[in-house]
């Protein structure tokens, strides 16, 4: 894997809308999309009163998950350099699977200078309720990431940073708004477990 290569490409090209939608429609069966697309926007704050910021997009490569490409591109020093304060936003084609996640909340215990935000398009093997990805996210969340579903507006958002748009406004698909708010209060009920636990314990501390 060339690491400088792949950080020039995934900033200097805009995905296709055709891709954009295939790949992040929120679709409850969603057959045939075995890759996982990462739009990134990278926030750095440089002095008392001045970010810069970075934004592009990644694909799964050379059998490399994709949210692990990101993270190799912060080692590499690609989007990140010690004594910086970073505020990170994934928006994802899919949530990340328990590995990632392990990999991910394991980086971020190492890197309190670094925020992490992730928008997921759809759940991926989230359906078993003793499924390893759903355990995943609630290690992600214990970590301190904030995990959300994508809806209209940060579809939007996505198509206006991310996609080559050329001024065509972007426009939802028949179940856009339904199937969002059902993956919300799936992802909702996964990690309600978390704070449930949270609450347990308060409330056991008490007696």
């Amino acid at each position: 894997l060339d690491t400088m290569k792949t950080y020039f490409l995934c900033l200097s090209v805009l995905l296709a809308q055709k891709k954009f939608i295939y790949h992040y429609k929120n679709m409850r069966w969603a057959k045939g999309r075995h890759e996982t697309y990462l739009c990134f926007v990278v926030k750095r704050r440089v002095g008392p009163n001045s970010l810069s910021f970075d934004f592009g997009h990644l694909r799964n490569r050379s059998g490399c998950h994709v949210e692990l490409l990101f993270l190799r591109l912060l080692e590499a020093g690609a989007l990140y350099s010690v004594g910086l304060c970073y505020s990170v936003t994934w928006f994802c084609s899919w949530s990340p699977c328990s590995d990632c996640s392990y990999r991910l909340a394991q980086f971020l215990s190492q890197t309190p200078n670094l925020r992490l935000r992730i928008y997921v398009s759809r759940l991926y093997f989230c359906d078993p309720e003793d499924s390893s990805a759903r355990e995943g996210l609630r290690m992600l969340q214990r970590a301190g990431v904030q995990i959300t579903v994508m809806n209209y507006e940060d579809y939007f958002y996505c198509w206006q940073t991310f996609v080559a748009c050329r001024q065509r406004v972007f426009k939802a698909w028949d179940g856009l708004h339904q199937n969002s708010v059902q993956l919300a209060r799936k992802l909702n009920d996964i990690l309600q477990l978390f704070i449930s636990h949270i609450a347990n314990n308060k409330q056991t501390n008490r007696v």
